[in-house]
């Protein structure tokens, strides 16, 4: 059984583990003709990988990503792409105290209560590290969408660190680029800085919330009942590491709204039909109504921590625990990158699908 693949036409297969020589993708179903080159993908890596603050975890990953396959005269062939980056700089001895310890709120104890074995060096498989691959594949699928739906976008930022959220009156998307959180908002950067500098001085962690937009998608994406774009958005984001809730447009918010608040009114414009509101996140009954579409996601704090914790050994002794080594003190700072990569799988793929179902045919309206 695969458990290791996502995706329907445009499929993602990842391999490798934190401390390996190497992680990496498989990925099937792209396109052929697509312009592919190495450096396309390094772009989105760069944003991803390790060290570039005092924020993130100061393991030094060059994280340089190489097509070994699938890609010929700077062009997709139709064919396996297959995309690996190296580690180069794993410190397996900073794991060699927790090697027969469960860390609280890590996969430790269920990698061994499904196994009966795992790699202790930084989580092995189930290490965020493997996201890396993620944030490969999805710049392949964000190089197709721009071949097959030239104007579209994917943008991610964080709206919520610990308990401080974002002012929505203040967003600008100029200033996600310009600070280390990817938050469009100025003044919540200096005060997260100031907040996540004490938890990790401290040796302590926080959780997050994060905002992905896909913008330009057509409608009709997405199929009704077990093929909705917004299921498979939401399983998506929730395959990523320490993530533990997903909404779509109001999401939870939508609880709380009336009939007449949430429903996103229609009218005709010049140009089509226009919502007056986004409150749906851009799908309705699994299809995409031609919106942004709109995910967040919810990060928890880190669990690799200085505070001693109280847990037990596999020998079933209680013991406590501190988590040495090199970690992100809030995880949510590079899920952006991630969750942007797996809103460009989920939409290649559904555009795929529907070129495949329907060849792109709409009802007509006016």
């Amino acid at each position: 059984m695969s458990i290791n693949t996502f995706g329907h036409l445009f499929r993602v297969t990842t391999w490798g583990e934190s401390h390996g020589p190497a992680l990496g993708a498989t990925v099937d179903g792209c396109p052929p003709g697509v312009p592919l080159r190495a450096e396309m993908l390094q772009h989105w890596l760069d944003r991803r990988k390790p060290g570039q603050s005092r924020y993130t975890t100061q393991r030094r990953e060059a994280d340089e990503v190489e097509i070994l396959s699938g890609v010929f005269e700077g062009a997709t062939t139709g064919t396996p792409i297959q995309l690996m980056i190296r580690n180069t700089d794993q410190r397996s001895k900073d794991y060699g105290d927790i090697a027969e310890k469960f860390r609280p709120g890590h996969a430790d104890f269920t990698y061994w209560q499904k196994y009966g074995v795992r790699d202790p060096r930084g989580g092995g498989r189930s290490s965020a590290r493997e996201t890396a691959a993620r944030v490969a594949a999805g710049g392949v699928a964000r190089e197709a969408i721009r071949a097959l739906l030239p104007g579209a976008g994917i943008s991610g930022y964080m709206v919520q660190m610990g308990p401080h959220g974002i002012d929505r009156d203040r967003f600008d998307a100029e200033e996600i680029e310009r600070n280390p959180f990817w938050v469009p908002d100025a003044v919540a950067s200096g005060e997260w800085a100031a907040y996540l500098d004490g938890l990790r001085k401290a040796g302590s962690s926080v959780g997050a919330v994060v905002e992905i937009v896909a913008r330009g998608v057509p409608a009709g994406l997405g199929a009704p009942v077990y093929g909705k774009l917004d299921t498979d958005l939401a399983a998506a984001m929730m395959s990523i590491n320490a993530v533990k809730g997903v909404e779509i447009g109001e999401g939870m918010t939508a609880a709380a709204l009336t009939g007449e608040a949430n429903a996103d009114e229609i009218s005709m414009g010049e140009h089509g039909p226009e919502f007056s509101s986004n409150h749906a996140g851009g799908i309705l009954g699994g299809i995409s109504t031609g919106q942004d579409v709109v995910v967040r996601f919810a990060v928890k704090p880190t669990s690799s921590i200085l505070t001693p914790r109280r847990t037990i050994t596999r020998g079933g002794e209680t013991v406590e625990i501190v988590t040495k080594g090199r970690h992100d003190p809030c995880v949510g700072i590079r899920a952006v990158p991630v969750g942007e990569a797996m809103m460009a799988c989920v939409i290649l793929d559904h555009l795929l699908l529907d070129r495949g179902q329907t060849g792109g045919q709409r009802g007509a309206i006016g």
